[in-house]
């Protein structure tokens, strides 16, 4: 029932290791408790198990079981604040067993579609999606209060402009301070393979939002993963394509231009500042793709 992806993740250290040895029987319970039926093999992405399942009652759901993390807390809540509109409905969760039961989707995402057009479905999305958050959900602005410290503390040795530092840190306190910052239900990691297409009652086709990180921010945060997922598909002209993907995105949207660049450049600060804190060896392709597009935006 674990695919073997999924079981290469017990590398990552003991606590996967540990979670992934319990995940069999966690799946069996769940299995019996909601009475569930597998239909199908399991899949996995980053940080969780997805197993097609059918309902006591013959419906076609997704039982997600998920790797214990901050991010995915209020994943729930998330869902059933959305209520469907624009997102996958949420048909029942147990949030101490990180377990949710989905509606079932399609495995068709938006890699396929052409950049504008998988643009301006996302831009689309925002709309459905940008509404009064949670009081439960983890701010935007502590984020970016936690940020700005952090830049600080990067070694000025580090492989990134000092210059593109210091300007990450004078966004994040601004941001920090902004009340524009929090209030709105944000996905935050909204992308082309975190959108599917599904088939609703009486045949309506529609474009779901899956997997969301949530906090209670601002919607102006949500261009940045537009911009660095398919990143291979820039072959050669990666500024105008970049730019390109950030005016579809911002006019779909109806957003500040300025304040949705100014998001991007700190959000691709942000994951470099990560991979060089995070990781020993840190990936430097993918430092130099955040920079990249950082620079990008900024003309």
């Amino acid at each position: 029932m674990i695919p073997s992806g999924l079981q290469a993740y017990a590398d990552r250290g003991p606590d996967w290791a540990a979670w992934l040895d319990r995940l069999p029987g966690v799946v069996r319970d769940l299995l019996a408790e909601w009475e569930l039926t597998p239909d199908g093999e399991a899949t996995h992405g980053n940080t969780a198990l997805v197993l097609p399942v059918r309902t006591a009652t013959g419906e076609a759901a997704v039982l997600k079981v998920g790797w214990p993390h901050w991010e995915a807390e209020h994943e729930a809540l998330a869902l059933q604040r959305w209520g469907g509109r624009g997102a996958v409905r949420l048909l029942r969760a147990d949030p101490h067993r990180w377990a949710l039961l989905l509606e079932r989707a399609r495995r068709e995402d938006l890699t396929d579609l052409w950049d504008r057009e998988a643009c301006e479905i996302v831009g689309s999305l925002y709309a459905r999606l940008h509404v009064p958050a949670p009081p439960q959900l983890l701010t935007l602005s502590s984020q970016a209060a936690r940020w700005a410290d952090e830049f600080a503390a990067l070694d000025r040795s580090a492989p990134v402009p000092r210059r593109l530092v210091e300007q990450a840190r004078s966004l994040a306190r601004s941001f920090a301070a902004d009340p524009a910052t929090d209030g709105t239900l944000v996905h935050t990691d909204l992308h082309f393979e975190n959108v599917l297409a599904a088939d609703r009652a009486g045949g309506g086709h529609e474009w779901l939002a899956i997997d969301p990180k949530p906090l209670s921010g601002d919607p102006h945060v949500e261009v940045a993963p537009m911009l660095w997922n398919r990143f291979d598909d820039y072959a050669g002209r990666v500024r105008e394509a970049v730019r390109d993907r950030f005016f579809a995105l911002v006019d779909a949207a109806g957003l500040d231009e300025d304040r949705a660049r100014d998001w991007v450049v700190l959000r691709m600060v942000v994951n470099v500042k990560e991979e060089l804190l995070e990781n020993r060896v840190p990936d430097r392709d993918w430092v130099t793709m955040m920079l990249t597009i950082a620079k990008a935006v900024q003309g």
